[in-house]
C-alpha cells in the first residue's frame, strides 16, 4: 500500500493570533511600527495584551492559515509546527484540527510557552504584528514527519521561521526529502524586515532548493536589492521555477520562464483586515497548481482566497473557499492524480 497523496505540507510557526482593533495613536504610544512584523519577547507580549482592546484569540501563524486555506478549498493539507502541553496549545491544536488539517506535531513538554501574534489592526485595515514565537522557535529537524513529506506534491515553507537556526535545519532536510520523493519546495519569502535581515541566506535558499516562490512587491525587490517590480520580476524568474508575486489592489504577478500571467484582484466591498492575504492566495494558488489548474486559474483561485480574508476581521476564511470559488469561477474540476 502506497502513502496517501497530500497536496501540501506546510511548515511554519504555530501562534495563536490575538487581534485587536486600535488606532495609530496606540500604536505610536506602544512604539509600535505600523504595517509590519517585529519579534517581541514574553513581557512585552504580556504587556500589549494587558494594554490592547478587547480581542479574537484563534489558531493562527501564516503557514497555518495557509493550511486552513487550502483545506477549506477542498484540499488535503498536513501543517509541521510547534506548541507547548498548555492553553493556548489547546487552542491551536483544536482550531486548525477542526479545520480539517492534518497536526500531529509532538506538543513540547517543557521549554517556552505556545507562542502568539499580537495583531493590531487600524481603520485603514493596516495590522501590525508583535509576535512572541515562545514553542514555534524550538521546532527542528526532529519534527518532521518523512512519510507526510515523501507523499506531499508541494512541501510549502514560511519564511518567519528563519529566525530559528533549528528550523533553518529542518527546512533544508524538508528540502531534501521532498525533492527526493518528486515533489516541489515552496517558499513564502513573509515580510520585508525579514528580506532585509537574511537576504543573502535567503538568495541562496530560493536559488538552491526553491521550485515556487511567494512574495509581496516589498519583498521580492528587497531581495534583489532592485529599483521597481518589473527589475526585481526579470531576477526572481531566473532563480526559481514558478514566482507568485502579489500586488494588493493591483493583483498579482504569475511567472514561470517565458510566461508572465497578470490576475487582477478580486472585488471587495470593504477591506476591513488584510492579516492573512498572502497566506490565503498562497492556499488558493498551491491548491489550484496541485489539483491540476493552469497557472493563471490557480492564481484566479488564490485572489478569491485573499479577497474573502480581507473582508473581515482575522486570517482565516469565514466563508467555505470551495462554495466561493464554484460560485465565481468556470473551472472544470480537475481529477485528481
Amino acid at each position: 500500500m502506497t502513502a496517501p497523496r497530500l497536496d501540501v505540507v506546510c511548515i511554519g510557526n504555530a501562534l495563536v493570533d490575538i487581534l485587536a482593533k486600535t488606532d495609530d495613536a496606540f500604536l505610536e504610544a506602544m512604539e509600535i511600527p505600523k504595517g509590519g512584523m517585529i519579534l517581541i519577547d514574553q513581557d512585552r507580549a504580556v504587556q500589549l495584551y494587558d494594554a490592547m482592546g478587547p480581542a479574537v484569540e484563534v489558531s493562527g501563524g501564516s503557514a497555518g492559515n495557509t493550511a486552513t486555506g487550502i483545506a477549506s478549498l477542498g484540499g488535503q493539507a498536513v501543517f509541521f509546527g510547534k506548541v507547548r502541553d498548555d492553553q493556548l496549545g489547546t487552542i491551536f491544536t483544536h482550531d486548525i484540527r477542526a479545520a480539517g488539517v492534518g497536526f500531529d506535531t509532538p506538543h513540547a513538554s517543557s521549554g517556552p510557552a505556545t507562542g502568539r501574534s499580537m495583531i493590531l489592526v487600524t481603520p485603514d485595515a493596516a495590522r501590525s504584528m508583535n509576535t512572541f514565537l515562545g514553542a514555534a522557535v524550538d521546532f527542528g529537524p526532529e519534527d518532521l514527519n518523512e512519510a507526510q513529506l515523501q507523499a506531499a506534491a508541494v512541501t510549502y515553507m514560511e519564511g518567519y521561521l528563519w529566525d530559528s537556526p533549528s528550523a533553518k535545519a529542518a527546512f533544508l532536510r524538508a528540502a531534501r526529502l521532498c525533492h527526493a520523493a518528486g515533489g516541489k519546495i515552496s517558499l513564502t519569502l513573509s515580510d520585508p524586515f525579514l528580506v532585509d535581515r537574511y537576504k543573502d541566506e535567503l538568495k541562496d535558499f530560493v536559488a538552491r532548493h526553491v521550485d515556487i516562490v511567494f512574495a509581496n512587491e516589498e519583498e521580492v525587490c528587497g531581495l534583489f536589492d532592485a529599483d521597481n517590480f518589473d527589475a526585481a520580476l526579470q531576477q526572481v524568474r531566473q532563480h526559481c521555477d514558478v514566482a507568485a508575486l502579489t500586488r494588493s489592489e493591483k493583483g498579482a504577478v504569475i511567472v514561470s520562464g517565458e510566461e508572465v500571467h497578470v490576475v487582477d484582484a478580486a472585488p471587495v466591498a470593504k477591506v476591513v483586515d488584510t492579516t492573512g492575504a498572502g497566506d490565503l492566495f498562497a492556499a488558493g494558488f498551491l491548491y489550484g497548481l496541485t489539483n491540476g489548474h493552469s497557472l493563471y486559474d490557480s492564481g484566479r483561485i488564490g485572489a478569491l482566497a485573499a479577497a474573502e480574508v480581507i473582508s473581515h476581521v482575522g486570517a482565516r476564511p469565514e466563508q467555505k473557499l470551495t462554495e466561493l470559488v464554484a460560485a465565481q469561477l468556470d473551472l472544470k474540476q480537475a481529477q485528481r492524480a
